[in-house]
């Protein structure tokens, strides 16, 4: 999927060049039995239907720790990430490289038929994203304005799987799901700049 072959460290290359600079992924990081139980957990939190000015998304969303409003631009602090999401944060720092105490913000998201996110940068007061795949798999697009053309790559994100976005991935390129046809969650951890 994308443009490389992806080997087993979760960095797809080509002649031992990294897919993109600042991207890691990783299969398997929890077991089936895990990620049903977070799918469980996430359902029985209060997700919203995301909001972006006057437009509502498909996919419905939870924020803790911090919380950014897209209909004000308001950034501020919300509920604090749950007792149960806390092994997993320390789990994906470790993965990430981070002390779990730097991870300040999760996002949890159910994306439901049709749904998926189009081409964005994560806010800037963030710095490293970590997110957890559960459900479906789905694949992030990547792209970056080339003169007067996109380069475009791709990475897959099987269910149960984790990735990191730093340095160039998570500032010089975009990223994007495609609508997804059968649902899908995720966890998304942020630490702040």
């Amino acid at each position: 999927m994308g443009m490389f072959a992806q080997n087993g460290a979760g960095q797809a290359d080509l002649f031992g060049a990294p897919l993109l600079p600042g991207l890691s992924w990783s299969d398997d990081f929890l077991t089936a039995r895990e990620e049903r139980a977070l799918i469980e957990r996430i359902e029985e939190t209060s997700l919203t239907p995301f909001r972006y000015q006057q437009w509502t998304g498909k996919r419905l969303t939870r924020s803790y720790g911090w919380s950014y409003d897209f209909e004000t631009g308001t950034f501020a602090p919300t509920d604090p990430i749950p007792q149960w999401l806390l092994p997993v944060r320390a789990r994906a720092a470790r993965y990430a490289g981070l002390a779990p105490e730097e991870i300040v913000q999760a996002l949890l998201i159910r994306y439901d038929p049709g749904a998926g996110i189009g081409w964005h940068r994560d806010r800037p007061v963030f710095r490293h994203v970590i997110g957890i795949s559960l459900g479906e798999p789905a694949a992030m697009r990547f792209r970056r304005k080339k003169r007067d053309r996109f380069e475009r790559i791709s990475a897959p994100l099987t269910p149960r799987a984790i990735y990191h976005l730093d340095g160039e991935a998570r500032n010089d390129w975009e990223h994007s799901i495609a609508e997804m046809e059968a649902a899908r969650w995720s966890i998304t951890f942020r630490t702040l700049r």
